[in-house]
């Protein structure tokens, strides 16, 4: 069977993928392959689509923002996969398939008949990639899965927030985000074994996993020292000065990850004895007495302007940053010139700005050639061009629901 696209040049050109995910993970994912070329057919429930469709506002005309910004470069279309028609149908799709991705409760698909047996004979070549929230064993492996949710049990919140405070999530569902490209990346693999083999496998990622992963060096001290490790605000827990100060006119971030960068920070603030104090000389002293540099700094800090010591830290190689909303951020000229804002024009939308693609092939470019697409925008053509039905037989599926 043909592309739908044939003019794709990205390095996934030719993989055609089927996204029966939905919300953030999946989709994500899904995306990803889609900006490196790859041919993605999102399969919606008919007459309601994907959840975020509806989680707003804001709304650019019908379209929820959620939504547009998780689905670009794909082809929409419908299926009622509840009817028996409507599941033969996916599996004539995947049986013309590269990579299936979906976030159902586990079990779903053995109930509609696509088993790793059936996958086995019938599509051999397939890349199954199935997200659920806690895997397939566990005694939480049946329960569905939330990124809020995620955060909390996997004890990413207990050490996010003031140290003083109470438990706090990030302000984006990162736990989701994280998964979507461990998905991708399992994806990937799984393709290029493909090309040692010829067979496909399945491909499985949790919420959970991903968010217990996520702890990285904060969960490795656990496990080196045995102590429950706490929350240090914008602090870092193994490196100081690591976090964000007060200044006269606003907030700077410090992120001095050496001794010689604390030595001319110091020497910067007219303080050079502090780089040559015992308690503070090598980073471990100042981790250790991070209450008392941290107090030093702070003052120091509070007698200038943001942008004077910005000019400053950069010309002596400190690095710093200032604290920008997000509006500031999207509209910075480094989101520019990284290409990290396109305009697009969407089919019911109109004009429309997203974010960009955050890598660079020299080769094969990863291009945004789709807008997110209204719902069941493709049905038609997707059932005609791939699996070759004429428009009596889609006709008539749409008006019996199966699409």
């Amino acid at each position: 069977m043909e592309p739908i696209n044939e003019e794709r040049t990205g390095p996934l050109t030719g993989i055609r993928v089927i996204d029966l995910s939905r919300i953030l993970a999946g989709p994500l994912c899904t995306m990803n392959l889609g900006d490196m070329g790859a041919e993605i057919i999102k399969v919606e429930q008919p007459g309601r689509g994907d959840d975020t469709r509806s989680w707003g506002p804001p709304f650019a005309a019908t379209e929820a923002a959620y939504f547009l910004g998780v689905n670009r470069n794909k082809r929409g279309m419908t299926l009622n996969l509840k009817d028996p028609r409507g599941q033969r149908l996916l599996k004539s799709l995947l049986r013309s398939a590269d990579v299936l991705v979906e976030n159902f409760k586990p079990g779903t698909l053995d109930g509609w008949g696509i088993s790793r047996e059936w996958i086995a004979s019938e599509a051999p070549q397939l890349v199954h990639c199935e997200i659920t929230g806690y895997g397939n064993s566990g005694p939480r492996s049946a329960l569905p899965g939330y990124d809020f949710l995620m955060q909390a049990e996997s004890g990413l919140m207990s050490i996010t927030g003031d140290k003083d405070g109470e438990p706090a999530k990030l302000g984006v569902a990162i736990v989701d985000v994280c998964t979507g490209m461990y998905a991708a990346m399992g994806i990937l693999a799984a393709l290029n074994s493909r090309t040692r083999t010829g067979v496909g496998q399945k491909v499985e990622t949790s919420l959970y996993s991903t968010a217990i992963s996520m702890l990285i060096n904060v969960a490795s001290n656990y496990l080196i020292s045995g102590k429950s490790p706490q929350r240090y605000g914008n602090g870092h827990p193994n490196i100081v000065p690591y976090r964000a100060f007060a200044c006269a006119d606003g907030s700077i971030a410090l992120a001095v990850g050496n001794d010689a960068q604390f030595a001319r920070l110091a020497n910067c603030l007219g303080h050079p004895e502090w780089a040559e104090d015992s308690s503070f000389q090598r980073n471990e002293d100042r981790v250790r007495n991070r209450e008392a540099i941290d107090a030093r700094i702070s003052a120091s800090l509070r007698l200038h302007n943001v942008d004077q010591l910005l000019e400053l830290f950069r010309a002596k190689g400190i690095p710093c940053s200032p604290i920008n909303d997000v509006d500031a951020a999207i509209e910075d000229l480094q989101t520019r010139a990284s290409n990290m804002v396109v305009n697009i024009e969407h089919p019911t939308a109109g004009p429309m700005r997203m974010l960009g693609i955050p890598y660079i092939f020299s080769e094969t470019p990863a291009s945004i050639d789709l807008p997110p697409p209204p719902l069941g925008a493709d049905t038609d053509h997707v059932l005609g061009k791939l699996l070759g039905l004429d428009e009596d037989t889609v006709a008539a599926y749409r008006r019996e629901g199966v699409v």
